[in-house]
């Protein structure tokens, strides 16, 4: 018996994933093949290599990487029909051995143990490992309380951002009074560069779903909503999927496994504003408002939805709590730091080898993340830093490579750990225009409730608007760390008091960039196209003529054959006779 799966979460479907498995069907129908299973799964983590397909028989699973119909072809014929593996493709054998071992050798997936060996549309592969086990071991041995105490005693802090202990919010939403209470996921993830929920969702929705039921337990609520943004439609399509397949096994509904215990689980789609995952401002979204956020006291805990007491917790917290009662409170607190325990997912992009999905034990180094799992910088380039904590998160220099993945030691960097995205950058990224374009996303994206973040951002984003473009004025720097202080110290929520945060570490550990912009009207990373003049190279140009050809404004000239030359001053610098010269010889300066 053979069983094929193909990864068909967002990033292999984007990688080509759905023409894969057509193949994959069309050659089993040929062949008649009864004895071959074809499956789906979710995110694999190794979005790097997408199309993901596994062959599994009994000599092990072989895991094969940028899969095309064309190589499905062959896979089909030579590994599963002559039980020859293809060893150029292969990517992991019993994911251990194998080119890419590296990707996992440091990792360890609670989050995401699921992720990529079980079919997400079905509720049997969950049982399968272990699923729905912990709530009916809550339900059936543990009282709400003794469920919170394992909870802190777990010391698992919430991963949305803020990194509150989730047992002591737990015992906050559990000791307000009332008949009725909710329990919220969050699943609207807006980061740029963030994956993590929704890999999740797409892969393991089951799991979520049982973090909600424990917790509801827990707080004494019947009732809970996954808020999700729109953008996802395959993880809520799964979403929608689980909730219909835990209901019909009376694992989801009333009198669950028996007690008197009864929830209910709604989806509330998201519209994609990024200040909806602030708490009161998801909490107004859901009650059919605008997403703005709200002072706080009173918290979630005491008044939430609709007035009552409301527990929010995110995709990637509510994951982790079956294994946890599973597993026990000490085996979870058993990994990470003092201050840190259990594991971290991130969502690696940038410039790495390996980007991806990645689990970590925490207090782990940022070097070992970005070398060990993600096998360095593409191209043997330089590591310059990392932006970690999204768009309201924080640039951490190379410099500060071996700080721990720890709630305080990423806190006193300026950075903040965040729900979990990282972005890796070489030493050809300018940190002005990377401060630039973060700022111009939670400007964009701010509700305008409070001045000091509808207004303080928007004079910032002008300020280094106009520093990239060459026009910097002597106190702009000055400027830009008072108004973020301002912003920090005065706006409403969460999205304002971070929102400076990429602009301040930036000035803090690459303030020199800043000044060449300034002062010298040059970009040091070459990036910024108004402040880099194009030469050409006399020992590397043949005069073949192809970038005169393809420069928009005739700034290139010279007889075929002979060096040409360029006109700085008609020269618009698009750089299209960059990437037309097959000789390297046209270069930024």
């Amino acid at each position: 018996m053979h069983t094929i799966t193909v990864g068909t979460a967002t990033c292999g479907v984007s990688a080509g994933a759905d023409k894969v498995v057509e193949e994959f069907q069309r050659l089993i129908a040929e062949k008649g093949m009864k004895d071959v299973k074809l499956a789906e799964t979710g995110c694999m983590g190794m979005c790097y290599k997408e199309v993901l397909v596994e062959v599994k028989n009994g000599d092990g699973a072989y895991l094969y990487g940028d899969v095309t119909p064309e190589k499905a072809q062959r896979i089909f014929e030579e590994h599963v029909l002559q039980g020859k593996h293809i060893d150029e493709w292969l990517v992991l054998h019993d994911y251990v051995e194998g080119p890419e071992g590296g990707f996992l050798a440091k990792q360890k997936r609670i989050v995401l143990r699921n992720c990529g060996h079980i079919d997400p549309m079905s509720i049997d592969d969950y049982l399968a490992r272990d699923g729905y086990k912990a709530i009916e071991q809550a339900l059936k041995t543990m009282t709400p309380a003794q469920v919170i105490t394992t909870m802190t005693e777990s010391g698992l802090r919430g991963r949305g951002g803020a990194g509150f202990l989730t047992g002591a919010k737990w015992k906050f939403a559990s000791e307000s009074p009332g008949p009725i209470k909710y329990v919220v996921c969050n699943a609207d993830e807006g980061d740029p560069g963030a994956f993590m929920d929704r890999s999740v969702l797409e892969g393991d929705p089951h799991s979520v779903i049982e973090g909600m039921l424990i917790c509801g337990y827990a707080i004494g609520a019947t009732a809970g909503y996954v808020y999700c943004r729109a953008e996802y439609p395959r993880a809520i399509v799964r979403l929608i999927n689980a909730i219909q397949q835990a209901t019909e096994r009376g694992l989801l509904g009333d009198n669950i496994f028996g007690t008197d215990f009864s929830f209910h689980i709604k989806i509330k789609e998201g519209a994609g504003a990024f200040v909806c995952g602030e708490e009161t401002a998801l909490i107004a979204s859901i009650e059919g408002h605008r997403g703005t956020p709200r002072i706080r006291p009173p918290y979630p805990a005491v008044k939430g939805i609709w007035g009552k007491p409301t527990n929010i917790n995110n995709v990637e917290t509510f994951a982790n709590i079956p294994w946890i009662i599973h597993n026990g409170a000490a085996s979870f607190a058993a990994m990470g730091t003092d201050d840190s325990k259990g594991t971290k997912v991130f969502a690696m992009a940038g410039k790495v080898n390996r980007s991806g999905l990645v689990e970590v034990p925490m207090g782990i180094s940022i070097n070992e993340i970005i070398f060990d799992v993600c096998g360095g910088i593409k191209g043997g380039k330089k590591f310059k830093g990392v932006q970690m904590g999204g768009p309201s998160g924080g640039c951490i220099p190379a410099s500060l490579g071996d700080t721990r993945i720890d709630y305080q030691q990423i806190n006193k960097t300026g950075a903040i750990m965040g729900s979990g995205g990282m972005i890796a950058f070489d030493d050809e990224t300018c940190m002005v225009e990377l401060a630039r374009f973060f700022l111009e996303f939670t400007q964009k994206e701010s509700c305008g409730k409070c001045t000091s973040c509808r207004i303080g951002t928007l004079r910032m984003l002008e300020i280094l608007e106009r520093i990239v473009e060459g026009k910097g004025e002597e106190d702009d720097i000055d400027m830009l760390l008072s108004l973020g202080e301002q912003i920090r110290s005065t706006a409403q929520c969460g999205l304002g008091q971070t929102a400076p945060n990429p602009v301040l570490t930036t000035i803090n550990y690459f303030r020199d960039e800043y000044e060449q912009h300034i002062k010298h009207r040059r970009c040091p990373a070459h990036s910024c196209s108004l402040l880099v003049n194009y030469i050409i190279d006399e020992k590397k140009c043949t005069g073949c003529t192809i970038c005169a050809g393809n420069c928009p404004v005739g700034a290139i000239t010279g007889e075929k054959k002979k060096v040409h030359s360029i006109d700085g001053a008609k020269c618009i610098k698009c750089g299209k006779c960059i990437t037309g010269c097959n000789f390297d010889a046209i270069i930024k300066d």
